[in-house]
């Protein structure tokens, strides 16, 4: 069975905090390095010539890592952005998939705006066009809430999508349906 890019895993400290979300092929590089242990398996198996491993959902570092040397800020990237705003135009209220988004600066950067978390948001292509190299009370459009760095697990320095949490991941997140 062939495992799918999207596999991924978390990764918890030795005391069980959430530290890192990585894709399965570091998550068994790490495996065989000894650096981890396996928590949580998938059904999905990896095979070689002479090995056939299930995919690991969630790991624990074996040494503990201090909080200093775990990454604080969380980074600005297009992905991060749509998740925080669930994938949905902050303009019209429209969800759409990731294909059919833009990145809209609030206040664009040859107004002297900024590429920021508190200056960019989630836009549909025909409202990013709509509104163009203006604010947004320039063009008529009102926000449906004003831009903030995300709130995300202390000490990580990830966004889980929501519409993919594994059950497996539920409890070491404390979420709500943890099994």
């Amino acid at each position: 069975m062939l495992v799918m890019e999207m596999e991924r895993t978390l990764v918890l400290n030795s005391s069980y905090q959430p530290i890192n979300v990585i894709n399965w092929r570091r998550a068994i590089t790490m495996l065989f390095l000894n650096k981890v242990e396996v928590i949580e398996e998938y059904d999905r198996e990896v095979r070689s010539v002479s090995l056939s491993l299930r995919v690991p959902s969630v790991l624990r570092v074996i040494n503990f890592i201090p909080e200093k040397r775990i990454r604080k800020r969380l980074k600005l990237t297009r992905t991060n952005v749509f998740i925080r705003d669930r994938y949905r135009c902050q303009y019209c209220g429209k969800e759409f998939p990731a294909s059919e988004l833009t990145l809209d600066h609030v206040i664009p950067l040859t107004r002297g705006g900024d590429h920021s978390w508190e200056n960019l948001v989630t836009a549909c292509k025909g409202c990013n066009n709509r509104k163009g190299a203006r604010t947004p009370s320039e063009a008529g459009m009102k926000l449906l809430r004003e831009p903030r760095v995300p709130s995300y697990f202390v000490g990580s320095n990830f966004l889980i999508d929501p519409a993919y949490i594994p059950q497996t991941w539920r409890v070491y997140l404390c979420l709500q349906g943890a099994k």
